[in-house]
């Protein structure tokens, strides 16, 4: 069974990617798998949040990251653009929901929200009120402005894998671990009713413009229900495997569903065949979202990448162009080649400055947790080690969790010797003066 965890991060991340200014392409930067993904009302720009606990704000006329914020002390899982577009609020594994206003790096609000992980969150389309899904098997609903408790609910009987409001705002549903899928009133709180016909988990829920509610879950089915009645209309096998999310476009005629098996599927209401079925190659496709224009889907990857598609013709937006070391005319060895995996958290050159991690010129001699304006953890900041080829062999050999304990250094190794030796001498050739 399957249900929105967070992954043990094996091996090193993917990717080194720059992309041309102006280039409506993938959104590359994040040092993990990208877990949520908004877009502001006026579509210029979007916000990530990811397994690496950034907070990554995006042109989407340029592809370029404008700001990364950090605040999460875990994996970030969710966010929604706030009333205006100029501020979002996230949710993630550390339990806290944090407001953010763009153009200000520091959260202007942090909430003791769950007492497990946060999984999804969602915007009333009044824009007055929030409602998150957490581990600690409840529901709750958040005042937008102040941030206040307005109410839990409680009832499910496993984790809460998602929380969304229907087009009136009046009805909150929720899905869980458990199968069920349970509406509410936003008013006082009653449990109108159970949904119940999923075989397994159910993490993903959508309401249509005209009331109905979308479900998906780990039983590969897509379900269409009526919420007045509690009947199910239809369903269909949507994925190889468990589904993970559901969009709905912004005219409420098609939606788009992601799975494990790495596929993001384009669907017409009413009709039981996809129109469009599009490959990711970056793995599970963790959340999706439209652009207001209903133009262009964004989805968020397993692989650190979210990917633009043309809701028209499924045909993918722009491509990654690789550069850095290669645009620097730096040989492409061995150890370019395992760097690559490491590009969307760190940068190299002396004006690259800090990613989702900190910058890595200069890093030889360089005392742990010293580069200047970034947020290091206590482990980091306090630590005694100073980098050398023998230390940053020691931390692949052993695994940052055994090297800088209590960091937030995600697990990566290299197992082999001569990997680990590549690496270390691609990195004196490229972090040096």
């Amino acid at each position: 069974m399957y249900f929105r965890p967070v992954l043990p991060f094996l091996g090193l991340i993917l990717g080194l990617f720059a992309l041309p200014a102006g280039a409506a392409a993938h959104l590359s930067g994040h040092g993990g798998p990208v877990r949520g993904v908004a877009v502001s009302p006026d579509g210029d720009r979007a916000v990530t949040t990811s397994f690496d606990y950034s907070v990554i704000l995006w042109s989407l006329e340029s592809s370029e990251a404008t700001a990364i914020l950090h605040g999460h002390e875990a994996a970030v899982n969710a966010v929604a653009m706030l009333p205006g577009g100029n501020g979002a609020v996230t949710a993630g594994d550390d339990g806290k929901l944090i407001f953010w206003r763009f153009g200000k790096t520091d959260p202007v609000r942090v909430i003791e929200a769950h007492a497990g992980r946060i999984v999804a969150l969602s915007l009333s389309p009044d824009g007055k009120a929030i409602a998150t899904a957490g581990w600690d098997g409840s529901a709750a609903l958040w005042d937008a402005g102040s941030g206040d408790l307005i109410r839990r609910f409680d009832g499910h009987q496993s984790n809460v894998n998602d929380a969304v409001f229907s087009a009136d705002g009046g009805t909150l549903a929720t899905a869980a671990y458990d199968g069920v899928i349970r509406l509410w009133d936003i008013t006082d709180g009653r449990l109108l009713r159970d949904l119940t016909g999923h075989e397994f988990s159910v993490n993903a829920l959508a309401f249509l413009p005209d009331g109905a509610l979308l479900s998906g879950g780990t039983d590969e089915t897509i379900r269409r229900w009526n919420p007045a009645t509690g009947e199910e209309v239809s369903r269909r096998i949507a994925h190889k495997g468990p589904i993970l999310d559901i969009a709905v476009s912004p005219d409420g005629k098609r939606f788009a569903s992601g799975g494990i098996d790495g596929m993001v599927r384009l669907w017409v209401v009413g009709e039981e065949k996809p129109v469009h079925e599009l490959a990711t190659r970056g793995g599970p496709v963790w959340a999706l979202a439209y652009t207001p224009d209903g133009k262009r889907v964004l989805a968020a990857g397993n692989d650190s990448v979210v990917r633009l598609w043309d809701a028209a013709t499924g045909q993918v937006l722009g491509e990654p162009v690789e550069t850095a070391a290669a645009a620097a005319g730096v040989p492409q060895d061995r150890g370019a080649a395992i760097f690559r995996r490491c590009g969307p958290c760190h940068t190299v050159t002396a004006d690259g400055g800090n990613r989702a991690g900190p910058t890595l010129h200069g890093i030889f001699g360089r005392k742990a947790g010293t580069v200047e304006d970034y947020p290091y953890s206590p482990a980091l900041r306090d630590s005694d080690i100073v980098w050398t080829a023998e230390t940053i062999g020691d931390l692949f050999t052993q695994g940052p969790d055994v090297v800088t304990p209590g960091s937030k250094m995600p697990l990566q190794k290299l197992v082999r010797q001569e990997d680990r030796e590549a690496l270390i001498e691609y990195l004196r050739r490229v972090t040096g003066p």
